[in-house]
């Protein structure tokens, strides 16, 4: 209750705010690729950060929509293939190597290096603003992608002691049933995490300036309500839950919920909210629909306007993360297979001995809490859930 973000909040009020979204892959490049290219990352192959990016055959909605007459810009994190080059689709480029760094970076501007050192999310806004500002004569695709927030959270100055009276309690429920999960060695000691977390909070105050300048600059140019505006987040993230995990990965909650905001008041009712379950591979189909052109059949998603308009959502989706090769260590999130319907929860570690399984139902037990699947009283809905995810997999293969 104590967060500050008014210009997020007036995305909500002012559109549509999608109570149910979700990541397909809970990890920085496969999400991306997976926002673009509308695949599960066993389809486009961005399984790990900073590898590759997916194969140029793959297509993505911001060339799609270059292709159809879209003036495209990229400004921000890019994070598949580490290089700050130029990629296909985008007429306008601004971008850095990898992760990026909160306070000093090489921007890749159109080709040209430019040194800067102010705080990112103010760099690339500017950037952003920049190429809403300028003249043109057809309808345009503007992807502002922004580093925070992203560990190791660092605020910008201007916020530095934001939210330092503001309580916080551990993120740690005492009736999770640990014993009864998994224990692959991803749980951290919560000590010394508070401050952390202030930090994950304070990065986002200046994530919500750059949205009101956004809309300032589109609300300045007249093109604020004849333009759809998406914001969401590419995996969600621990803070302890669970017996002190942190980062993401995980099919739990925490990690592959995120939050999805869209305005359009062409199509979209102000204060809407949309509880039909969404996925970041259903971006790209659903910004193809609102151009007026068909989504490819290699698109994996579905587009959020029929949901949206009351027409029926998905059941269950797959959710999956691969790790290296080689052997889990310590410390190391194993290959999780997960489906989530409605109301169930299916979690399963296949290169995991012993306890690899965890059923949850999510009505009676939304924090997942109590891991069902070693109960002989649900050996049925395991076995419908186990045949659910199987159907998934060969529906997406």
């Amino acid at each position: 209750p104590f967060l500050q973000t008014p210009n997020l909040d007036r995305l909500a009020t002012e559109g549509v705010r999608f109570t149910n979204a979700f990541v397909t892959t809970s990890l920085c490049s496969p999400s991306r690729a997976s926002f673009l290219t509308g695949c599960y990352a066993h389809t486009h192959g961005v399984t790990a950060n900073e590898q590759q990016d997916p194969p140029p055959e793959l297509p993505t909605f911001p060339a799609l929509l270059q292709t159809a007459g879209y003036e495209t810009a990229f400004v921000g994190k890019w994070h598949q293939a580490r290089w700050s080059s130029p990629r296909p689709g985008f007429d306008h480029w601004g971008s850095f190597s990898g992760q990026g760094d909160y306070r000093r970076n090489t921007l890749n501007v159109d080709g040209e290096f430019i040194l800067s050192e102010r705080y990112l999310t103010d760099e690339l806004t500017d950037y952003a603003v920049r190429f809403l500002r300028r003249e043109r004569d057809r309808p345009f695709l503007l992807c502002l992608s922004h580093k925070a927030a992203h560990e190791p959270f660092l605020p910008a100055a201007r916020h530095a002691g934001l939210y330092a009276g503001a309580p916080l309690g551990s993120r740690e429920d005492p009736r999770d049933r640990l014993a009864d999960k998994p224990d692959w060695g991803g749980r951290q000691a919560a000590a010394g995490r508070t401050e952390q977390l202030r930090d994950y909070f304070r990065t986002l105050a200046a994530v919500d300036e750059s949205t009101g300048s956004i809309l300032a600059a589109l609300a300045a140019e007249g093109q604020l309500d004849d333009t759809v505006l998406v914001y969401a987040g590419d995996n969600g993230f621990h803070h302890g839950e669970h017996g002190g995990l942190w980062d993401k990965r995980t099919a739990y909650e925490d990690s592959l919920r995120i939050p999805v905001l869209m305005r359009y008041p062409g199509l979209v009712r102000a204060g809407t909210t949309c509880g039909e379950m969404i996925l970041n591979v259903d971006l790209a189909p659903t910004l193809l629909e609102l151009a007026g052109l068909a989504a490819p059949v290699a698109m994996q998603g579905r587009s959020w306007l029929g949901p949206l308009a009351g027409g029926p959502g998905r059941e269950s989706f797959l959710y999956e993360y691969r790790p290296g090769t080689g052997p889990v260590t310590a410390g190391q999130v194993p290959a999780i297979l997960a489906v989530r319907t409605r109301d169930w929860k299916y979690i399963h570690y296949p290169d995991l001995a012993g306890l690899n399984e965890e059923l949850y139902d999510l009505q009676q037990d939304p924090g997942e809490l109590f891991n069902l699947a070693p109960a002989p009283e649900h050996a049925a809905d395991l076995d419908r859930l186990r045949a659910e995810l199987k159907r998934l997999r060969e529906e997406t293969a």
